[in-house]
C-alpha cells in the first residue's frame, strides 16, 4: 500500500469517526434547542463552510460555464436539500427518545437499503448483498424490538429516517453524474437549513440561551461534521479504493456507539450489542457487494 493510499483510508477513517461522534453532539444539543433550530442553524454553517472549497475548486478547474453549472444545480439541490430535511428531522427528533449508539446502528440501515431500493430503479442488486439484508433484519429485531413485539418510538424515528437517507444517497448519485457535486451539496445544505428555520420559527420556541448552550454541539454538526468532515472525504477519495472507503465509512455506526458510551455512559444489554454486531455485519456485506 502506498503512502498516498495509506493516508487516504486514515482520513476516512477520521470522517467516519467526526460523523459517528455527531450523533452524541446532536443528542447534547437536543436537550438545549428543538430538532429544527438545532438543524437549520448546524445545516446553515455547513454550507457556509464549503463556499472556500467551492470557489477552490472554481479557481482551479477554471470553468467558464461557473454560473450555468450553477443554475443547474439550483432544482436538484433544492429536491435532495428536501430529502436531506425529512432524513435529519427524523433523526434529531429521534435523539430525544433514543440513545446516540442506537441511532448511529439504526441509521446506518440506509447502506443496505439502498441496494434493495435500486431495484425499482433497475439497480442490479447480488446475493450477497441480499445476504446483508438478512443480517442487518436479524440486527434490527435483536437492537430495537423488545419482547412485546414493539419499537420504541425514537427508534421508529430512526428506522423511518434511514428510508429518507437511502433516497438522499440515490437521488445523489442520479444528480452527481449531471452537475457539481459541492455546488449540489451548497444547495441543499442551504435548502435544509432554510425548511429547518422555517419550522423551527413556527413550531418551536427559539431562545439566544439555548443557541448558546448548544453552542458547541451546533458548531460540531456544522463545521466538523458537515465542512471538515465532507473536505476530507472529497480529498481522500482521489486516492482510496471505492470499496476500502466504503467498508472505512462504515465504522460511523462503531464510532456513534463509542461516543454515546464514553462521553454519554450509555449502555446496551447483551441483546442490543449483538444486534449491532449483526447490523455492522450486514452493512459490510452490502458495501463489498456494492462496490465490487
Amino acid at each position: 500500500m502506498n503512502n498516498k493510499r495509506l493516508r487516504a483510508n486514515f482520513l476516512l477513517l477520521l470522517t467516519a469517526a467526526i460523523w459517528g461522534f455527531a450523533f452524541t453532539a446532536q443528542r447534547v444539543g437536543s436537550q438545549y434547542v428543538g430538532a429544527f433550530t438545532f438543524n437549520g442553524i448546524r445545516f446553515a454553517l455547513g454550507s457556509i463552510s464549503l463556499i472556500p472549497l467551492i470557489i477552490y475548486f472554481n479557481k482551479k478547474n477554471k470553468s467558464n460555464n461557473t454560473k450555468q453549472s450553477a443554475k443547474n444545480t439550483i432544482l436538484p439541490g433544492i429536491l435532495v436539500g428536501a430529502l436531506l430535511f425529512s432524513g435529519s428531522t427524523l433523526q434529531q427528533i429521534g435523539l430525544i427518545y433514543t440513545t446516540a449508539g442506537k441511532a448511529s446502528f439504526l441509521t446506518g440501515l440506509y447502506i443496505v437499503l439502498v441496494p434493495v431500493i435500486g431495484i425499482f430503479m433497475k439497480h442490479k442488486i447480488g446475493k450477497s448483498a441480499w445476504a446483508g439484508v438478512f443480517l442487518a433484519v436479524i440486527g434490527l429485531y435483536l437492537l430495537s424490538i423488545n419482547e412485546n413485539f414493539t419499537i420504541a418510538f425514537g427508534d421508529m424515528l430512526q428506522i423511518i429516517g434511514a428510508f429518507f437517507w437511502a433516497f438522499h444517497i440515490l437521488t445523489i448519485d442520479y444528480f452527481t453524474k449531471k452537475v457539481d457535486s459541492l455546488k449540489l451539496s451548497f444547495v441543499q445544505f442551504a435548502t435544509c437549513s432554510i425548511l429547518s428555520l422555517i419550522c423551527a420559527l413556527i413550531f418551536e420556541k427559539i431562545t439566544i440561551s439555548g443557541i448558546v448552550s448548544a453552542g458547541i454541539p451546533i458548531l460540531y454538526g456544522g463545521l466538523l461534521s458537515v465542512g471538515v468532515a465532507y473536505t476530507l472525504q472529497v480529498v481522500a477519495q482521489k486516492y482510496a479504493k471505492p470499496s476500502t472507503a466504503a467498508i472505512i465509512l462504515s465504522m460511523e455506526s462503531v464510532f456513534g456507539a463509542i461516543g454515546g458510551a464514553v462521553i454519554l455512559g450509555e449502555t446496551m444489554n447483551t441483546r442490543g450489542y449483538i444486534g449491532c454486531i449483526f447490523i455492522l455485519a450486514g452493512i459490510l456485506v452490502s458495501q463489498i457487494t456494492v462496490k465490487s
